[in-house]
């Protein structure tokens, strides 16, 4: 069985990652080429000369068109050879790299590399706080040397945050507040309450006031790949509660781990908010923090990899906190084998 769904929308890169040089990254197993156009459209490619195989991202752009750097074979945005390399044989259109669906959604370049009759857009994960007025986003992009898998384990469990993240947004009242999961179809929730506490340093000074807070963190997996972490504080006396909490500060935490082979993958993260908006300077510094924290994570997931490639006589194994990555890794499992026996 794939480790991955194939015919599903995967993030490629963040709208700011492409530009009109190529650039080159492996979606699903695929190598793949992207630039944009002279409209400012979205080209991807195999990132493989049809000729000699040389990968096409060390190629020159011509126009919309790019030559390969090797023997000098152009071929145009559709994938098409428009000038063979000895410029006295004629154009062979027979010749041609293939190319993949693209759409651009809340600031992510989205890409299709399964069976290109099923890529409708409608079935783009929806991201809502991406582009809900009164609400703003950004963030980054980390390349991870472990199994797509291990990152959603790590989303869907917040525990850790007490130990990895001790200095941002850890504190010993995640480990004791119960958890609640709950499985609707594909989708996977784990919530987790934290009454009359006193809010970790991040939180303190996105509420800027003191006092007691109710605290809470809401993980939602999605397929193919994509969990927002629903996360925020509110004073006590404005009675939120695990069902409305826009009483404080709310943020969603953007998740999205794209397989680039079975032991790595391209981690899209970043942070939608409902305050502090219009402070481009905070959301710049933020994203600095934000960053700052995942790369914990990244450190951690590496070498978590590394331990299971160095031990393969022994499995993971799977405790209370561990039921949100749990039924992720079933929804994923049932769609895969879903797919393949269609």
């Amino acid at each position: 069985m794939s480790d991955w769904l194939r015919n599903s929308w995967y993030i490629a890169a963040w709208d700011y990652e492409v530009d009109s040089a190529p650039l080159a990254r492996t979606i699903c197993g695929v190598p793949v080429m992207l630039y944009r156009k002279l409209d400012r459209s979205v080209v991807a490619m195999r990132d493989a000369c049809p000729h000699r195989m040389l990968p096409l991202s060390m190629g020159m752009r011509e126009g919309d068109s790019i030559r390969c750097k090797y023997h000098g074979l152009k071929l145009g945005p559709d994938g098409v050879a428009e000038e063979m390399p000895m410029k006295s044989e004629a154009v062979n259109r027979r010749v041609c790299a293939e190319t993949f669906i693209v759409h651009e959604r809340y600031r992510f370049v989205w890409i299709w590399v399964g069976d290109r009759e099923k890529a409708d857009p409608a079935l783009i994960p929806d991201m809502w706080p991406c582009e809900k007025e009164g609400w703003t986003h950004d963030g980054g992009y980390y390349h991870v040397a472990c199994n797509y898998r291990l990152m959603i384990d790590n989303l869907m469990d917040l525990t850790h945050e007490t130990y990895v993240h001790s200095g941002s947004i850890g504190q010993p009242e995640i480990l004791e507040a119960p958890l609640q999961c709950r499985v609707e179809g594909s989708t996977v929730w784990l919530s987790r309450w934290m009454p009359g506490i006193d809010a970790p340093p991040f939180w303190r000074g996105a509420l800027k006031q003191p006092g007691p807070v109710d605290r809470w963190q809401v993980c939602q997996f999605n397929l193919p790949s994509l969990v927002m972490i629903d996360v925020g504080v509110a004073p006590v006396e404005a009675g939120a509660t695990l069902e409305q909490h826009d009483q404080g500060v709310r943020g969603m935490v953007i998740d999205f781990m794209t397989p680039e082979s079975e032991t790595s993958h391209h981690y899209f993260w970043g942070m939608a908010r409902n305050f502090d908006i219009d402070d481009k300077g905070f959301t710049a510094r933020f994203r600095s923090q934000q960053g700052g924290v995942f790369a914990e994570d990244k450190v951690i997931l590496e070498a978590q990899q590394r331990a299971i490639r160095d031990n393969p006589d022994l499995k993971l194994n799977a405790y209370a906190i561990d039921q949100g990555g749990v039924r992720a890794r079933q929804a994923i499992d049932r769609a895969i084998r879903q797919q393949e026996n269609a």
